[in-house]
Parts: structure tokens; sequence; C-alpha cells
């Protein structure tokens, strides 16, 4: 491709993930830093182009950012043979329909996720992909943060020995609306809607679990709607229709072929008492870690204490001190930006993603499989999609 300024049709940036995180934190910080940096030490300048339903609000973006073109013609910026990179972070039920005529017109797409509202469009989606011979990404951001990135670096060298389990806390308490703002948009507690804790976050699981430790084989599921009645942007008390809460325990297989259990909990009705919204802990032969979005504390066999249980002494031991910080060995860079400068690289490349469209599927079908695990009680196999 040549190296004139590579134009992204980025649709969806006046919602907050797309705004903050894909455009300012990401494409923007990209171009004023004078472009993507490739291999030989030459740059490749971005340009955006903002794409939404919202012309007030793209216009004051565009100015605020300066920021040369904007639409509300979405077709058209597909269309157009000078926009080679679709970028899509709407919501979900809008993404089939713009991502399939974007790989039609041949248009290298990255994309938010779920990539679709069912596993048959996902699917649907990654052939038309691999047929089509585009690059196409998904966003993975969260392997991309330097807890993770720690967390899969310890993996990598061994430093578990054996993987016995993964244990997930994640969540915060998001407000009714009630008497103080929700922190998320009222959709996202509206089955109708596409809400949802199991369809949100299990496809962010699905691609952790792939990344860290190995391919998910089972799922066993429960869900709740813990919080009944929301209240919604403009104050009116609404029925929430999509579960809150999901509880997972997933089988897992290392590529060596060891079984590992993984035990996940997500919630918008629970209060935190941990150091980040999310933690990951994993405990092997030798060792084992607790990861988050940014930290990571390991303890070595060889320094595991020998806690003796006993209900009349208080403890007095300090677990938490007991553990060693990994260090990150480099400045951690903003997981949405180092995800994109890999996907473009590789679009300048001519080669594809390694987190592309059949990825996304998965996540899609664990979503699927967990809330069926949850209405018919019973562990599911999580079979291998084939395109």
């Amino acid at each position: 491709m040549s190296m004139s300024p590579l134009r992204i049709a980025m649709n969806g940036v006046t919602g907050r993930m797309g705004y903050r995180q894909h455009l300012v934190r990401s494409i923007l910080a990209i171009r004023d830093d004078g472009g993507l940096l490739m291999p030989d030490g030459s740059r490749v300048q971005v340009e955006p182009v903002l794409l939404g339903r919202n012309e007030a609000r793209l216009r004051e973006l565009a100015e605020r950012h300066d920021v040369a073109h904007w639409s509300t013609d979405v077709d058209a910026a597909i269309a157009d043979p000078d926009l080679p990179i679709y970028f899509d972070a709407q919501v979900t039920s809008r993404r089939v329909e713009a991502l399939t005529a974007a790989m039609k017109a041949g248009k290298h797409v990255y994309t938010e996720k779920p990539t679709a509202e069912t596993l048959g469009e996902a699917v649907e989606l990654a052939r038309l992909g691999a047929d089509s011979g585009v690059t196409a990404g998904v966003v993975h951001d969260k392997l991309y943060l330097p807890g993770l990135v720690k967390l899969r670096r310890l993996v990598d060298e061994g430093f578990f020995g054996r993987i016995l389990s993964l244990r997930g806390e994640f969540g915060y308490w998001v407000f009714e609306g009630d008497h103080q703002t929700a922190q998320r948009p009222s959709w996202n507690y509206r089955k109708q809607d596409g809400g949802g804790m199991t369809v949100d976050m299990y496809c962010h699981w699905n691609y952790v679990l792939e990344g860290v430790i190995g391919r998910v084989e089972t799922v066993t599921s429960e869900v709740a709607t813990h919080i009944p009645t929301r209240w919604d942007e403009s104050g009116a008390a609404y029925q929430a229709t999509a579960d809150d809460a999901a509880y997972g325990i997933f089988g897992l297989r290392t590529p060596a072929g060891d079984p590992v259990i993984a035990q996940i909990n997500s919630s918008w009705a629970v209060r935190v008492h941990r150091d980040e919204l999310v933690e990951f802990q994993v405990d092997g032969t030798h060792g084992s870690a607790v990861a988050g979005l940014f930290g990571c504390v390991a303890q070595q066999r060889a320094h595991t204490p020998r806690p003796v249980w006993d209900p009349d002494v208080p403890t007095s031991e300090r677990f938490r001190e007991q553990w060693l910080e990994v260090p990150d060995n480099g400045v951690p860079a903003n997981g949405f930006r180092a995800q994109w400068e890999e996907y473009l690289r590789d679009v300048l490349a001519g080669r594809p993603h390694r987190f592309g469209l059949l990825s996304a599927a998965r996540g899609v079908q664990l979503a699927e499989l967990g809330l069926r695990s949850a209405a018919e009680g019973r562990r599911l196999e999580v079979p291998e999609i084939t395109l």
C-alpha cells in the first residue's frame, strides 16, 4: 500500500468508548505523534474520518480535534475507494450490516465486539472476511493491558509449572439512576436492546482465557437480574430485562493438553474490595500470580507460606505482603492504541490480524452457551467453529 496518509472511517465515535479510547487515545494520539512507527523506522500518518448519526456532535468533535472530514452518510463512506479501513464502535444491532457492506466493498475492517447478536451472524461475518481477503481485526484490548501482558509473560516463561486454575472477579456497583446517576447507559439493562452482562463480558472472557491459558471447552453458568428496576437517562423508571450478573465456570485446555478450571464472577451489583475493578488469579504447581488491568504480583513455590487453620487464634500473617510485584520492564502503552498499531501494521503489510472475526465468533458462541447453560441448568460443551 501507499505510504500516503492512511484514511480510516470511524463509525460510532460519539459514544464513550469509541470517542475516548479509539479516537482520542489511539488514532489521534498516533496522528499527533507524527504517525504510525513502522519496523524500518519510517512513519505512516493516519487520518480519521468521523461517522455517525448526530451531525451536531460530529461537527463539534471534528472542530475540537482538528479533524478535516466527517459525515452522517455511512453508505457513501463505505463506497469511497479513498477510505481503505472501516472501524465500527456502534451498538451491536447495527454492526453486522455495516461490517458486511464494508467487506463487500473491499475495505479492511476493525471492530468492537460482540460482532453480532447471534452466533450464526458472527460466523457469516468471519466467513465473509476469510473469503474477501481483507485484513479483519476485532478489539481484544484487555490482552494488551500491562497486568495481563505480565501475566502472559509468566505463562510463557513457565513460571506456573502445570497450571491448575484461574479465578476472576469483575464488576462494580452501577447506580440504579434514581438518587445517583448511573455510570452505564440504560440499554445495557434491557435485553431487547442488546443489553446484558453475559453478552457483554463473555466475549471478553473468551479471548482473555484463550490468550492467557487456552481454549474454552465447557461452560457452566448462572445469571441473575439482581436490580429489577432502574432509572434511565431522562429519570424515568424502567424494568431491567437483561442479566446484570453472570457467574461462570469454564473448562479449559492448555496447548500442552492440560485441563484447567476457570471461574469468573461478573457483576454490576457488587461493591469493590480488591485492588482493581477486574483481577485474575492463576494458580499452578510452581507458583501463583494475581493480575489486574495494570498490576501483577506473584508468589513462587519456594516462597509460599504455610498457613495453618485455627479459628480460635486471629491470623497474624499479612498474606498480601508475601507477594512480589512483577515489573513492567518497559513503558506500558495504552492497550487500545497498542492493538490499533498492530492492526494497522498488518493492513499495511497485507497480512491477517491475529485477533480476527473467527475469534470474535467464539466469543459470541460462549455468550450464547452461557445463557443457555443458565436456562437449562447444566454444563455445555463448546464445539470448535469451522468456516
